[in-house]
Formats: C-alpha cells, sequence, structure tokens
C-alpha cells in the first residue's frame, strides 16, 4: 500500500532534521542548507538513507527554504535546488517503500497588513516552488513550521492550484498553543481542513512533552489525521554547542506515548536517525487513533473561531450601506475608516460575526469589497460574513480574507448553485443557503423547506460538508402578510430539525415598512430564538435585542448559571451614538489601530494641546495599553501592531507643529537591532523595530545575517546601550553567541536582550545575554526599564 492508502490506517513515520545534521557533516552555520542538495549531495543522500535504514516511512526533501526570497543572491534557481532535493530523497527511497515529501516551510515575512509581502506575491513564491516539486516528482507537499494563518493559505492555495498532490500541513506553535499571529489550536483546524489538507499537525518549537499538552485540542477538533514532530527537547547550550538534551531513547519513550493518539509521528530539530530508528521501535505495534469526523459548523479570522452551537451567533448588521447615508458617503469618498470604526464598535457590544457589504450603484464592489475585508482585518480579529450578489467581488474577497470565511449567499437558482458552490469550495468558505430560487421565495414552509434541501444536495456534489450550509428560511415583512412571520419560523425550524443544518434569518427584514421597528424586531428575534435560531444578522448596537439574547440564554439554559446575563445587566453597556456619527478620541483610535483617524485625531488636539503633551498623555498612554493587553493575551501581534501603526500616523501628523513651536521629542535612548549571521529571518526583529519606534526609541536596524563584527562596530559608533539579537534557526544561534562575546570585549557597557522561536531563557543565559524577551512587548519592556532615565 502507498501512504495515501495506509494514512490514518496504520501509523506513519516521519524522517528527522536535516539541518543539524548537515551541520555534523561541515555545514557553516547560518548557511543555507538546500544548497548542499547542488554542492554536497552526497551528505544529503546519506542522511536521507540514513533515515530510510531507521525504519521511517516518510522522508522530507532538502527543501524547506528553497524559494526565490530565500535563495537570492545565491545564483541557484528555485527549479534546481528542488529538482535536486526531491531527486536524491527519491534515490534514497529507492525501492524501499518510503515516500518523498516536498519541504515548504514559510518566507520569514509577515504578510500584508501586519507585514510588507503581498499576499498574492506569498502565493506566487509558493507556486513556483510547488510546480518545481510537482515536476521533481514529490509524493506530496509538506507545508511545515508555520506560525500564521494567512501564509498558510498563500501556500495550500499555491499547492491546490499547481498540483494534485495530497497536502500536509503542520503548524509551530507556543507552550499555549497559539500561532505567531495569535489563533489558537481550533482556528488553525479551521483554516487548514476547510482549505482541503489531508493530514494536519504540529512540529518544532517545543519538545515531545511540551507537545503532549497540545494533543488533546488537535483531538478534539480535527477531522483528519494528526501529525505529531516535536523537536528533541528545547535547546541548551553545552560546552559552546548547541544541544537538543532529549536522547534517542528518552525521545522514543514519550513519541510512543504520543503515537497512541496520532497517525504520523517524526522528528524536528535535534531528532537524528538514532532517534527515528528508537522511535520505529518503540511504536512498534501501536496503531493509530481512530479517525473522527467532527460535525461542528464553524467559520474563523485569522485569530479567532465562532462555533454554531446552542446559543445563537450574533451577526453584526450595520457595515451595509443600505438605508444609510453617511456609509454610502464614506464608501464614494473612499473614507473607510468609517467603516471600520463600526466594525469595532459592533464588535465591543456583543457582535460574533460582522456582515460586509459594500454594493453600491457606479462603485468597482470587487476592488471596494477586497479592500474593505483586508482592512477590517488589520483593525479587528472579528470574523466576517462576506456579503454580495456580485460572484467577481465574492472570489476576490474569498481569496483575500484571512480564515474560513461565511459566504452570503447561495440560492437555489442553477445560475447561482454553479457559480457559488465551486468558489466556496475552492476557498473552504461556508455558505448561508437562501430559500429561494428562480420562481421566486415560495409562500409555504414545504416550498422553502424544498429548496434548502435541494442546495444541501448540490453542495455534496461539489465536494461541501453539510455542516458548512447555514440555511435562511427568509425574513418577509409583516406589512406585506400577516403570515409572513409564521412561515418564516415554520420553515427555519423545520429545516433545523429535518436537514440538520443551522440556521440564520436576517431579523430586522420582519419589520420594514412599520413604525417602531426595534419593538417588532426583538420580538420577531426571541420568538426564532425560541424555535432554535442558529444565527441572527441583527443591529447589535440595540439595547433591547441584545437584552433579549441575554434574557434567552438565561431561561434556555444556554447561558450557564446566568453568568451572561448577570454580567450585562450588573454593568449595563451603554448605548452608543453610531460610528459615524461621532468622533473618535485619539486614545481610541490608537488603541483600534484606526491610522487616518489616529492622525485626524491628534491634529484636531492641536487646537488646545501641546504637541509634546499630546505624545506623553495621550499616545503614549494608549500604546502603554494595548501592550498590557498584548502581554495579557487579550489581544495578539496583529491587533499590537495596527495600533503602533495608528500612532505612528499621529505623531507624523504632529510633527511639523512640535518644531513649528520649538519642541523636540527627545528620544529615549539608541538600540541595535540585528538578526544574527547566517539568519535570514528577519520578522521578530522587525517587530520589535516598529515597537521600540512607536515607544520613542532610536533604533539603528543592520538587517539579517549581520556579522559580530558589523554589530559591535554599530554598538561602538552609536554609543548604544542596548543591542537586540534575533536567531530563528538552530543552526545560527552559535552566531549570536559569538556577537555576544565580541560586545562584551569592546562594549561592555552594552546591554544585550536576544529573543528568537530557537531560544529559551535558560539558553540565553548561557550565551552571556542580559535578557531574554519571550515576545516584542518583553523587548520593549526591557528597553524601557533600561532607559528609564531617559522618558519623556
Amino acid at each position: 500500500m502507498d501512504f495515501k492508502s495506509r494514512l490514518g490506517k496504520e501509523l506513519l513515520i516521519f524522517d528527522g532534521a536535516m539541518g543539524t545534521m548537515l551541520q555534523n557533516r561541515g555545514l557553516s552555520a547560518g548557511a543555507p542548507p538546500e544548497l548542499y542538495n547542488i554542492t554536497c549531495g552526497d551528505a544529503v543522500l546519506d542522511i536521507h538513507r540514513a533515515y530510510v535504514q531507521a525504519g521511517c516511512h516518510m522522508l522530507t526533501a532538502n527543501t524547506f527554504g528553497a524559494n526565490r526570497l530565500k535563495l537570492s543572491g545565491t545564483g541557484v534557481s528555485v527549479e534546481r535546488v528542488v529538482s535536486a532535493g526531491v531527486a536524491l530523497a527519491k534515490t534514497a527511497a529507492g525501492t524501499g517503500g518510503a515516500s518523498v515529501a516536498l519541504d515548504i516551510g514559510p518566507t520569514g515575512k509577515l504578510l500584508r497588513p501586519f507585514g510588507d509581502l503581498d499576499f498574492e506575491e506569498a502565493a506566487d513564491i509558493f507556486a513556483e516552488t510547488v510546480a518545481a516539486g510537482a515536476r521533481a516528482g514529490a509524493d506530496l507537499v509538506l507545508i511545515e513550521t508555520m506560525g500564521d494563518t494567512y501564509e498558510i493559505k498563500a501556500a495550500m492555495l499555491a499547492a491546490k492550484e499547481r498540483c494534485g498532490l495530497p497536502i500536509w500541513v503542520t503548524f509551530t506553535l507556543d507552550a499555549s498553543g497559539r500561532l505567531l499571529t495569535g489563533g489558537d489550536i481550533l482556528t488553525a483546524i479551521c483554516l487548514v481542513e476547510s482549505l482541503g489538507a489531508d493530514a494536519l499537525g504540529v512540529n518544532c518549537g517545543l519538545g515531545p512533552e511540551q507537545m503532549r499538552a497540545l494533543l488533546p485540542e488537535l483531538i478534539k477538533y480535527a477531522s483528519i489525521p494528526i501529525i505529531v514532530q516535536p523537536n528533541a527537547g528545547m535547546p541548551k547550550l553545552i560546552n559552546g554547542k548547541t544541544v537538543f538534551p532529549s536522547a534517542p531513547d528518552v525521545f522514543a519513550g514519550h513519541m510512543a506515548e504520543l503515537a497512541a493518539h496520532a497517525h504520523v509521528v517524526g522528528g524536528c530539530c535535534g531528532t537524528t536517525p538514532a532517534h527515528i530508528a528508537a522511535t520505529v521501535a518503540a511504536c512498534r505495534g501501536i496503531s493509530p487513533a481512530p479517525l473522527s469526523p467532527k460535525s461542528y459548523t464553524a467559520v474563523s479570522s485569522y485569530g479567532k473561531t465562532v462555533l454554531f452551537g446552542d446559543s445563537p451567533v450574533i451577526i453584526g448588521e450595520r457595515i451595509n450601506p443600505t438605508g444609510k447615508p453617511r456609509l454610502k458617503q464614506a464608501l464614494r469618498d473612499n473614507a473607510l475608516e468609517v467603516l471600520y470604526r463600526e466594525g469595532l464598535d459592533q464588535t465591543e457590544h456583543g457582535a460574533d460575526i460582522l456582515d460586509v457589504n459594500v454594493g453600491l450603484p457606479g462603485l468597482d464592489e470587487a476592488s471596494m469589497l477586497a479592500q474593505v475585508i483586508t482592512g477590517l482585518q488589520a483593525v479587528t480579529d472579528a470574523v466576517l460574513q462576506i456579503d454580495t450578489a456580485d460572484p467577481a467581488a465574492a472570489e476576490r474577497a474569498l481569496r483575500l480574507y484571512n480564515g474560513k470565511p461565511l459566504l452570503n449567499s447561495v440560492s437555489g437558482k442553477r445560475s447561482s448553485l454553479k457559480t457559488i458552490l465551486p468558489m466556496a469550495k475552492k476557498y473552504g468558505a461556508a455558505v448561508v443557503a437562501l430559500t429561494l430560487d428562480d420562481g421566486g421565495i415560495p409562500d409555504t414552509v414545504r416550498g422553502r423547506v424544498d429548496i434548502a434541501e435541494k442546495i444541501i444536495a448540490e453542495a455534496r456534489g461539489y465536494g461541501l460538508s453539510q455542516r458548512d450550509i447555514i440555511a435562511d428560511a427568509l425574513t418577509l415583512t409583516v406589512s406585506a402578510g400577516g403570515d409572513n412571520a409564521r412561515v418564516t419560523l415554520d420553515a427555519m425550524e423545520t429545516i433545523r430539525a429535518q436537514l440538520g443544518v443551522h440556521t440564520v434569518l436576517g431579523v430586522s427584514n420582519i419589520s420594514f415598512g412599520l413604525p417602531e421597528r426595534e419593538k417588532l424586531n426583538t420580538a420577531f428575534f426571541t420568538l426564532a430564538m425560541g424555535r432554535g435560531l442558529s444565527a441572527g444578522i441583527v443591529n447589535p448596537m440595540s439595547e433591547p435585542m441584545m437584552d433579549a439574547l441575554r434574557a434567552y440564554g438565561a431561561l434556555s439554559g444556554a447561558d450557564a448559571n446566568c453568568v451572561g446575563y448577570i454580567g450585562r445587566f450588573s454593568g449595563r453597556i451603554p448605548k452608543a451614538e453610531p460610528a459615524a456619527a461621532r468622533d473618535v478620541s485619539l486614545y481610541d483610535a490608537v488603541a483600534g489601530g484606526l491610522r487616518e483617524q489616529a492622525g485626524q485625531a491628534a491634529l484636531a488636539m492641536l487646537d488646545n494641546t501641546q504637541p509634546l503633551e499630546i505624545i506623553s498623555g495621550h499616545l503614549v498612554p494608549a500604546l502603554d495599553k494595548a501592550g498590557q493587553d498584548f502581554e495579557a493575551r487579550k489581544l495578539f501581534l496583529p491587533q499590537l501592531l495596527m495600533s503602533a501603526e495608528a500612532a505612528r500616523y499621529a505623531f507624523e501628523a504632529i510633527r511639523p507643529h512640535i518644531s513649528k513651536q520649538g519642541g523636540t521629542r527627545a528620544a529615549r535612548g539608541k538600540i541595535v537591532l540585528a538578526t544574527v549571521k547566517g539568519d535570514i529571518h528577519d520578522i521578530g526583529k522587525n517587530i520589535v523595530k516598529v515597537l521600540l519606534e512607536n515607544f520613542n526609541f532610536q533604533v539603528i536596524d543592520l538587517g539579517k545575517n549581520a556579522d559580530p563584527a558589523l554589530v559591535a562596530e554599530a554598538v561602538c559608533q552609536e554609543r548604544a546601550r542596548l543591542a537586540g539579537l534575533s536567531a530563528l534557526m538552530t543552526t545560527t544561534v552559535v552566531h549570536m553567541e559569538e556577537t555576544i562575546r565580541l560586545l562584551r570585549e569592546r562594549a561592555p557597557d552594552c546591554r544585550v536582550m536576544v529573543g528568537g522561536a530557537v531560544l529559551t531563557p535558560e539558553y540565553a543565559a548561557q550565551i552571556g545575554a542580559d535578557f531574554y524577551a519571550r515576545d516584542a512587548m518583553g523587548g520593549v519592556r526591557y528597553a524601557e526599564e533600561l532607559f528609564a532615565d531617559t522618558r519623556t
């Protein structure tokens, strides 16, 4: 049997590390291991053969960093490196039955809007590698060591569009189970499964003991086979050398425990053929955990997942120009921060999902919807519902959306089914199914149920799961027919009970043409919840509507111990004005990541506030609050970066006025930052730079692959009191230690902070660092402490 038929039926064993093995054969620290496919092919072949002899079923081609960004400047093409790497692995596999995975790692950059790499460029970079690997004869595509859902999506789309090979995805999590960009395990699974992965799991970053703690979440939510590939423990420095301490027999003992709950096991950094041989022996006779397809319905953003269940989901209706003159004008003027503020207000008042509709006559809807979707995802991690009748706009938005979106909508019309369902399948969307067809909206319950049944059947034919269909029985105003509410509610209840799919209603449609609409809306919403409504498209800014939701939760038992009810009414949220009708404070604009409004608010304050007071009394406190929320895990890296960007906009807006009034914003101190020699991953360093600059530190950025002598020279020349060093590769930490040693010799008064995925506090201390930064804000806090005497 080949690996495709064996997957899920017997335990499959991956190989172990390549980079650390090549280091033992002479690869210099930081040199691209992939170039050995061409310059030292025999060494790569020997390592592959050693893993085959150890008993592994799956070989990973030496192509982890074989993309045009990382190979830039080497003079060697992606095609040459990838084809050589796959060929070497296939030669080692020989007739022994091992399969070969094209290995694809991250680009080393953050994607826009949080970084500088465009989504389509990332997809094209991955596509080049995928195409070369497929031509070379790889058996599957392994997308590994991923910490960003957006980059995962770019790589998966590239693989789907450029080859027909199976796709396996493993992500790298911290000990709490979070991705770099904040998503949890469920959010990662939601995205990866929706895009059609054949297996998923975790690799790198953690040892087997730490990964064991993450397995329950993987098992709970994954419907496809699970992969587990830990490091050989957490790295330590022993006799000046980076060592992964877990010996083969110890590692294998842990892996036998993990194998009882997984389907594919293997090793990552620090593991060797001896580790894999011991794992094969320890796992002999262990059958993989039975596959358990899950039936939950979920949609996600990059950092959050919404599950449909007993408690109704709230879909905020207010980002829609229908009947909203101010919103229409904002769209025509491209004043999109009005929409973003509207989105933030709705989430603050209880919206789980934001409906996004930008359809206006004369507007390029495809371009505008894409712009609004990406703009909203820059300031909030809320899940979005893409609401459009334009197929071109829908496809563009689905492609750019970071997560598993909810698409509103498909109908029973033949043209809609043929256009929308394949699109939803490709981009992994859940779909709102409207119970209308070419004959219009049926007057009867049976007619609407039949259309819902037809859509579900058609969706299944396109490969969509029934759990990804959410039926809308369609709310018609009671002013046009006294039976309209009853028919809608009966149809909704029947669809939920008989067809087994979740339901949604546009609640406010019930009251069109009538006075005191909020009263009707609230009563109808309450009736619908009592009949089993899964999600309501409502105005979360309406106190009566949200009061009804909390009351229903308490009465139905969905709100355990009435916690939500008590929380709402013991500290009632004040009724807010619509976002378009009120000013946004500088503090709120920075906290919300609203760049344009931050600049406008800062300028408005100049009428009665000195520029330096704006900075010290408003900008710095807002950034401090964002930093505190980040440290408390109330917000995550993307929101933190956008807050910093908003603060930068505000500062740039008032900068000319500082000089006019003879004031200066004294820098708090000079800091030299560098990614160490041999390391071309500068995500972490760039994040720290953005935050330090926004906290008014003067940063001298030496970029990536910085020679120790260059770092020492810059520190001495600038008389910097602090240097920050980053390394994301196990093979380059030796250069971090070398840099610290040189700094101690040439600039003994300079403090050194270090960070990176391969480091631990203990390791940082061993190589002589003064401070280990667990995350970007940790680096800022250390700098604040060190430069406390220069704070303005």
